[in-house]
């Protein structure tokens, strides 16, 4: 992969940031691997993420989705079991799947959990959370509405949050796919993240933006999008 990564950063110019259609286009000729890549937008804000009421953490679904479908548990009890089942789930337990987990079985993308049992999914929480795949109300993974999370999250709902350094990281796509979607895609998490900006956030909220694909280097974009 070093020579095909060095061809592709020859076609990015580092010290310019390109509007946000450009930067599309360059992100899919400058894909050099042999796969379909999956491309990332990387947000950099003016937040203090040591500070609990200005970090960012919340669900969107993106127009076009992300390219795949996820996998998807839930770990519930009695009907909310058979509700997650006739949704969609892909894996439903409870003790079974509680176990499963304990063993490092982990066989799923995505965790969804009724608030009735998160006291026993206590017991697993350290597994989980370093995966960033505990339940969370936040991201609409911790609720007693079943079938509406696992249907949503069958169509591609996603979690952002930012990271240590103030930065959102979220998924957007495929490389195959058309650079319009890829570009209405990009701007519905640019429209989201400017939405929920933490009142506390003072001075230039977006700091810088960029995309990459997996193997691919990062191209800057021009904020106002």
């Amino acid at each position: 992969m070093g020579k095909r990564l060095d061809e592709a950063k020859k076609l990015i110019d580092k010290n310019r940031a390109y509007i946000l259609a450009e930067a599309i286009a360059l992100l899919k000729k400058a894909s050099k691997a042999r796969f379909d890549e999956t491309v990332e937008a990387h947000v950099r804000l003016g937040i203090d993420p040591k500070k609990s009421d200005q970090m960012l953490r919340g669900t969107l679904s993106l127009p076009y989705g992300i390219g795949r479908i996820r996998k998807v548990a839930v770990l519930a009890k009695g009907e909310k079991q058979k509700e997650a089942v006739m949704a969609g789930a892909d894996i439903v337990g409870f003790d079974d799947l509680i176990d499963n987990i304990s063993r490092g079985n982990i066989d799923f993308d995505v965790l969804v959990a009724t608030p009735d049992v998160m006291k026993d999914l206590s017991k697993v929480a350290k597994i989980l959370g370093p995966k960033g795949i505990m339940p969370n109300p936040k991201s609409g993974t911790v609720t007693f509405e079943i079938a509406k999370s696992v249907m949503e999250l069958k169509k591609g709902r996603l979690e952002y949050k930012n990271d240590s350094f103030g930065i959102v990281h979220v998924p957007v796509g495929k490389v195959s796919f058309d650079e319009e979607k890829l570009v209405d895609n990009v701007k519905t998490l640019l429209e989201t993240i400017v939405r929920v900006k933490p009142v506390g956030s003072k001075g230039q909220y977006i700091k810088s933006i960029s995309i990459s694909s997996t193997m691919g280097p990062g191209i800057f974009v021009i904020s106002k999008v």
